[in-house]
């Protein structure tokens, strides 16, 4: 179980802890820090020292609390904005990407750091092994970042870069930088490094005359940070995760993909809020009308039968019942002395012009018989076509 490169790994196992990092209660520094204040317990023996190797057959107690099982290795994409700290606990009390992030999530560190007003693509992991060898300049992942600067460039002194460059006795590795194009007093470029080392950009562009005032890492390795929203975050799911790091760099790291998720249950829980009943938005009606309940409060919708079946559709397609005979029209010569008020209050309701009257108006639905008479003795002119 002794891997190369573990210094300080003698014995079977791991150290101590290492392995309370990778359960995801702390950083090595802090559990490094919580041994020394005997806030770790081995085998029921309190230690004080970090140098101690345990195995899966130890039993570790933390606060009194057996300690986790190790989680699998997850990955996150997390778009960063500006203003956020990349760190656990800021001593001047800036808010940190750490805050940022839903609470759902397990306990994660960063993949390198990004100033705080260098925005773009962040790399979490749970995994400590991964986000040391991630960083590492062997493993070889490039860093793209998208510049905004200010003052005038050529192609030509950029393509320099690519045999690196030396500045106050820093040593910066190959960079592939290119113009894109020029807008106002700034210029955008593309920059492509590999080490990433602190404020490299900064420092390579003031050092040909460019005041950098913009700074957008685009992609970190085969991770492109896309069309993710600010502020969001977004795992890469276990299969991706592991063919893209590839055997090289799972083995280095000494990654578990087969492990448990221990928030899987409240992670799923957080992007699919439950919303009770009675705070469910009720969809818009038309005027007048109102939902299918509120009409059956009311008393205007159908009742279905006691039993809940279908509704009974009885009594649908009768005739109606005639008109009570108590309530009579008024007589004809009534109906033709009205004003032209009320003709033009009947037009104003929707009523048909005269050419487009019913031919049977209810003067012959009402009385045929006498309608008959009055044409016959020529009171009444015929309807028909003359004859």
């Amino acid at each position: 179980m002794t891997r190369k490169g573990d210094e300080g790994e003698h014995h079977e196992g791991e150290r101590i802890a290492k392995a309370i990092a990778r359960a995801g209660l702390a950083s090595r520094r802090e559990a490094e820090a919580w041994i020394a204040a005997g806030r770790v317990v081995i085998n029921g023996e309190k230690i004080t020292s970090p140098a101690r190797n345990v195995t899966p057959e130890d039993r570790v107690v933390v606060d009194g609390k057996p300690l986790p099982v190790r989680e699998r290795t997850r990955l996150f994409l997390f778009h960063k904005t500006r203003g956020l700290v990349t760190t656990h606990s800021d001593p001047q009390g800036r808010p940190t990407v750490f805050d940022a992030l839903p609470k759902h999530l397990p306990r994660l560190i960063s993949v390198g750091r990004l100033d705080a007003n260098t925005e773009g693509l962040l790399l979490l992991t749970n995994d400590g092994g991964l986000a040391r060898t991630l960083e590492l300049p062997a493993t070889g992942w490039t860093r793209r970042y998208r510049v905004r600067a200010n003052g005038t460039i050529t192609q030509l002194r950029l393509d320099r870069l690519r045999h690196g460059i030396e500045i106050d006795g820093v040593t910066y590795g190959p960079i592939e930088a290119k113009l894109d194009r020029e807008q106002g007093a700034n210029v955008w470029l593309t920059f492509a490094m590999r080490e990433g080392k602190n404020r490299e950009v900064k420092n390579v562009l003031g050092h040909l005359g460019l005041a950098v005032n913009r700074l957008i890492r685009v992609s970190f390795g085969p991770f492109q940070l896309g069309d993710l929203p600010d502020g969001e975050v977004d795992e890469v799911r276990t299969r991706h995760l592991r063919e893209q790091l590839g055997e090289r760099v799972a083995t280095a790291a000494g990654l578990d993909f087969g492990g448990p998720i221990a928030d899987q249950e409240r992670a799923s829980s957080a992007r699919r809020p439950e919303v009770p009943a009675e705070s469910e938005p009720r969809k818009p009606t038309r005027p007048g009308r109102g939902s299918p309940r509120d009409r059956h409060e009311k008393g205007g919708g159908r009742e279905r039968p006691a039993g809940g079946g279908r509704p009974s559709f009885e009594g649908r397609g009768k005739a109606r019942p005639a008109p009570d005979d108590g309530a009579k029209r008024p007589p004809r010569d009534d109906r033709a002395k009205r004003s032209p008020q009320d003709d033009g209050a009947k037009k104003s309701r929707g009523a048909m012009p005269n050419n487009k009257q019913r031919r049977h108006g209810p003067d012959r639905l009402g009385e045929p018989e006498r309608a008959r008479q009055e044409r016959r003795s020529g009171k009444r002119p015929s309807r028909g076509k003359p004859r």
